[in-house]
């Protein structure tokens, strides 16, 4: 029978209530913290980078005792079979320190220009066609990049440094607990090879910083909204992204008052360098140089239990040169 005015219009409201309320109810769920898969359903999605594994090999190596960067990576890279075993003839090489902040060298709140700078050079001499430098800085991206020290020493090698600007994100659907949607930068997505280079120091918030947490820097957008539930943020973006290789430099570590730092007193010479096909076991080993112990630094259990790597550092197979 045809709906009177009257009764087509009652209908129109019922129905935009059950919509209205149907989409308050996947809010309150969406905000209640569910596992993002009991939410929008499918797999969270993964960029993984990772070499074969080689059963011969380390899987990671502490460099120690040396006061020359360069020479901490050649020894690191040589323990874990070269820079070959990562990086083939005519690859794109992304690598991906830490240039958040606006501070030189001294301060070890952004990773050593000479530690980038020897990951650069063996990447080159590995066979890479480009070696991209890039991060998405916290302060203003110029003056940061200039300010570290990796601006110079990533241009004097012949590698490319590119800095953020809109038109290089682009939003994707990462299906992570906290994470879902969000703008990506695209270089750090678009390479045969990422060689993550964080620096080990203390984080106000997640007590320590290094290689997962670096991952920070392939987001645009309102991060600092992402601080409400670090360790579950942080989790997400590790799961997102798998590098080929890690290489935590701990030449000079921020002990306190991070991430940005400031004063030499908080900072200690510790002249390490960990490099590892696991990012998360390569943080459970270099946070203890800032003073920190793994069980304390709770992404590192949510990392493990996502089967992204182990905490245990010590169950790998490892060596110390």
């Amino acid at each position: 029978m045809p709906l009177s005015r009257r009764q087509a219009l009652s209908r129109i409201g019922s129905a935009s209530a059950v919509a209205a309320a149907t989409a308050l109810l996947a809010r309150w769920r969406s905000d209640d913290g569910l596992p993002r898969d009991a939410r929008s359903g499918g797999h969270p999605q993964v960029r993984d980078y990772r070499a074969p594994q080689d059963s011969a090999l380390p899987e990671l190596v502490i460099a120690r005792n040396d006061s020359d960067p360069h020479a901490l990576v050649a020894k690191a890279l040589a323990a874990l079979g070269g820079m070959q075993r990562f990086v083939s003839r005519g690859d794109v090489v992304v690598v991906k320190p830490n240039v958040g902040w606006d501070r030189a060298p001294i301060h070890a709140a952004n990773t050593n220009p000479d530690v980038v700078g020897a990951v650069v050079k063996a990447a080159f001499d590995a066979g890479a066609h480009r070696v991209v430098v890039t991060d998405v800085s916290c302060n203003e991206a110029t003056r940061t990049f200039q300010r570290s020290g990796i601006w110079k020493k990533a241009y004097e090698l012949g590698a490319e440094v590119v800095l953020p600007s809109d038109h290089r994100f682009r939003t994707m659907r990462l299906r992570g607990e906290i994470l879902d949607e969000w703008p990506i930068f695209t270089p750090l997505v678009n390479a045969d090879k990422v060689i993550n280079v964080p620096i080990a120091k203390h984080h106000n918030l997640a007590r320590y910083t290094g290689a997962m947490k670096n991952w920070y820097g392939i987001l645009g957008g309102r991060r600092n909204r992402l601080h409400q539930d670090i360790d579950v943020s942080i989790a997400d973006l590790a799961t997102f992204m798998r590098p080929t290789l890690t290489i935590v430099d701990a030449v000079r570590v921020l002990v306190r008052n991070g991430p940005q730092g400031g004063n030499l007193d908080d900072t200690r010479e510790v002249n390490t360098v960990v490099a590892s096909v696991d990012q998360v076991a390569a943080d459970a080993f270099a946070c203890t140089l800032i003073g920190a112990k793994p069980e304390q630094i709770p992404y590192l259990k949510l990392a493990q239990d996502r089967g992204i790597g182990t905490s245990d550092w010590a169950s790998l197979r490892g060596k110390e040169v």
